[in-house]
C-alpha cells in the first residue's frame, strides 16, 4: 500500500464526518426555525383571543354601569339610561353590541305595566308579545340606541324562548353574567343579511317593598332571589367579529369560531379558509366557552425559512460529499492499481507455471500421439503422413486460439478437434454452442487437459470407454466427461497443478463450476457455466 493511502483515509473520513455535522446541524436548525414560526403564530393567536375576551369584558362592564344606573333609580331608567349611554357612547369606543336593553319583569297575563313603560319611553303603544305559557315573563321594555332596526324587539318576551330562558335563569341564580347559545334576534326581523347572534344578561334584584313598588312588578322562582329586570345586550356574530378584529382580518387567512367547546360545537363564523397549521384558542362569553381556530396561511415563512436553510446545509453536505467521493475515487484508482499489478504478477507466475506443465504435457502427447500413429501405420511413410498431419492439426488448433481468427468457436468443433489428436473418433451429439474468445480458450484448455489425463491414465490410453456430452439446463450450459471401467478408481483427494489450471479457467473466465465425481472404477465430471448467447 502506498505510504500516503493511510492520510487518503483519514481525510475521506474527515470530510464524510464534517458533512454529516453541517446535515445534522441543518436538520436542528431547520427544526427550530419551524418551532419558532409555530410558536409565534401561536403566540399572535393568543394575543387575538386575548384582544376578544378583553372586548368582552368591557361590554361585560357596561352592563354592569347600566346595572347600577337602573338600581339607583329604576322610575327614570328611560332618560337616564338614554343620558348614560350617550355620555359613554360604547358603540364608538367598545363596538361590537347591537345595543342595550331593559327585560323588566311580568306576571303572565298581566303585561299593563310594562307596556305603560314603552308607552313612556317611545311614545307610542307597543303590545307584549309572544303569548307564553310561563308564569312569569321578561318583555323588552328598553333597547338603546334606538333604530329602526331594533324597533321590532320592543315588547319581545324573552323569557318565552327556551335557549334565552336557559341563560336568564342562571344569570338569575349566580348574580354574575350569563350567555345565551346562538340565537336568531328579535330585530333580525327587520334585517337584509340575518346573522347568528347570542344575548348576555345581568339580573337586578328587588331591593325590598319601597324599590318593588317603584319598579312596577317582582318576578320570584323557588330558591332564588326576587328580581325585577334584566340588563341584557345583544350580539351580532359577524358585526362583533368585525368590530373587535377590524383591519386584522386581513392578514389572516382563516378564521373560525364555534359555540362551544370541542369539534362537534356549532360554526358561527368563518372567514376565509382554514389551514393544515391552525392555532386553537379559548374565548370567554360571559360564563360561557367558545372555541376559536385561526390560521394565518404563513405557508412560505413557516415552511420556506426552514426549507431554505435545510436546502443550504444540504448543498454544503452534497459539497463535502462530493470531495469525499473525489478522494474515494484517488484511493480507489490507487487501489486497483495495485489489485491490477498483483493479479498480473499471479497470471505471469500462473503462465509460467502452465508454459513449464504445457511443455511437459506437449511431449507426452507428442510421444502418445507418435505410439498410436505408429499402431495404426503398416509403414515407416505412413507413419510420418500421419504423424505429421496432426502435429499440424494440433498447431492449427493452438494457433486459433491465441490469434483469435475467428469470432465464436462451436463447443463440439473444440470437442472434436481435441478427442481427434488423441485418436477418439466417436460420434457426439449435443445443441449448438457457440463460444466467444474467452470461452473458447477455456473450454479448449479444460478438454485439452482432459485429453491429456485421458491419454495418460484413462480411457484415451486404452484402459477403459469415454462418453462426451453436453446440454443445455435452464440458463446453463451442462458438459459431462464419463470415464468407465478403467483398470482402478481415479484418486481426486489432492489437486496437482494442472487440476488448479482447470478450476481457475472454470471459475475466472467462464464464471462457471465444476464437480468431479470418481467410484467404482469410473470417472465422471460435470462442467456448468452461463450460457451467454454467444450469435453466430
Amino acid at each position: 500500500m502506498r505510504p500516503s493511502t493511510w492520510a487518503d483515509r483519514l481525510l475521506a473520513l474527515l470530510v464524510r464526518f464534517v458533512g454529516l455535522v453541517i446535515l445534522l446541524a441543518t436538520i436542528v436548525a431547520a427544526g427550530a426555525s419551524f418551532l419558532y414560526n409555530q410558536a409565534e403564530e401561536a403566540d399572535q393567536a393568543e394575543r387575538v383571543a386575548a384582544q376578544f375576551n378583553m372586548r368582552l369584558r368591557d361590554h361585560v362592564a357596561i352592563l354592569e354601569g347600566v346595572r347600577a344606573l337602573y338600581q339607583s333609580d329604576a322610575a327614570a331608567s328611560g332618560p337616564g339610561i338614554r343620558a348614560y349611554l350617550a355620555a359613554l357612547q360604547p358603540q364608538v369606543h367598545s363596538p361590537g353590541m347591537e345595543g342595550i336593553g331593559i327585560a323588566a319583569a311580568m306576571r303572565a297575563g298581566f303585561p299593563a305595566a310594562v307596556e305603560a313603560r314603552l308607552r313612556e319611553n317611545y311614545g307610542e303603544d307597543i303590545a307584549v308579545w309572544p303569548a307564553t305559557d310561563q308564569p312569569v315573563g321578561f318583555p323588552v321594555a328598553l333597547v338603546e340606541p334606538y333604530t329602526p332596526r331594533r324597533h321590532v324587539a320592543l315588547g319581545f318576551d324573552m323569557y318565552s324562548e327556551p335557549v334565552r330562558r336557559a341563560a336568564m335563569r342562571r344569570a338569575w341564580q349566580t348574580g354574575r353574567p350569563a350567555a345565551s347559545g346562538i340565537v336568531r334576534l328579535a330585530q333580525e326581523r327587520a334585517a337584509k343579511v340575518k346573522q347568528p347572534g347570542f344575548l348576555i344578561y345581568l339580573p337586578v334584584y328587588a331591593r325590598g317593598p319601597a324599590g318593588a313598588a317603584a319598579a312596577g312588578t317582582v318576578a320570584t322562582a323557588p330558591g332564588m332571589r326576587p328580581v325585577e329586570a334584566f340588563i341584557y345586550a345583544p350580539f351580532r356574530v359577524n358585526d362583533m367579529m368585525k368590530a373587535v378584529l377590524g383591519s386584522q382580518l386581513g392578514t389572516i387567512d382563516g378564521l373560525e369560531i364555534r359555540a362551544g367547546a370541542g369539534p362537534s360545537a356549532p360554526v358561527v363564523f368563518r372567514h376565509g379558509k382554514m389551514g393544515w397549521d391552525a392555532q386553537e384558542q379559548m374565548l370567554r362569553i360571559a360564563d360561557r366557552q367558545w372555541t376559536m381556530r385561526i390560521s394565518y396561511g404563513r405557508l412560505f415563512e413557516r415552511l420556506g425559512r426552514p426549507l431554505g436553510i435545510f436546502l443550504f446545509g444540504l448543498a454544503l453536505a452534497i459539497l463535502a460529499t462530493q470531495l469525499h467521493r473525489v478522494q474515494q475515487r484517488r484511493v480507489g484508482v490507487a487501489r486497483a492499481l495495485a489489485a491490477e499489478q498483483a493479479r498480473h504478477a499471479e497470471d505471469r507466475e500462473l503462465m509460467i507455471g502452465e508454459m513449464a506443465h504445457r511443455m511437459k504435457n506437449a511431449f507426452a502427447r507428442i510421444g502418445a500421439l507418435a505410439r498410436i500413429t505408429v499402431r495404426e501405420s503398416t509403414s515407416l511413410d505412413e507413419f510420418g503422413v500421419k504423424f505429421d498431419g496432426r502435429l499440424r492439426a494440433l498447431s492449427d488448433a493452438k494457433q486459433m486460439l491465441v490469434t483469435g481468427a475467428h469470432e465464436t468457436v462451436e463447443l463440439e468443433a473444440i470437442l472434436r478437434r481435441e478427442l481427434g489428436l488423441a485418436g477418439w473418433s466417436q460420434p457426439l451429439a449435443g445443441p449448438r454452442v457457440s463460444l466467444g474468445d474467452e470461452g473458447a480458450q477455456a473450454i479448449s484448455l479444460t478438454v485439452h487437459e482432459f485429453v491429456t489425463n485421458s491419454v495418460k491414465y484413462g480411457a484415451l490410453a486404452g484402459k477403459g470407454r469415454l462418453a462426451v456430452g453436453w446440454r443445455r439446463d435452464g440458463g446453463d450450459i451442462e458438459l459431462e466427461w464419463t470415464e468407465s471401467d478403467l483398470a482402478e478408481t481415479p484418486r481426486i483427494e489432492s489437486e496437482s497443478f494442472g487440476t488448479q489450471f482447470i478450476r481457475t479457467l472454470i471459475e475466472r473466465q467462464l464464471k462457471g463450476s465444476w464437480q468431479r465425481t470418481a467410484v467404482d472404477n469410473s470417472l465422471v465430471i460435470v462442467i456448468r457455466w452461463p450460457d451467454h448467447g454467444i450469435p453466430d
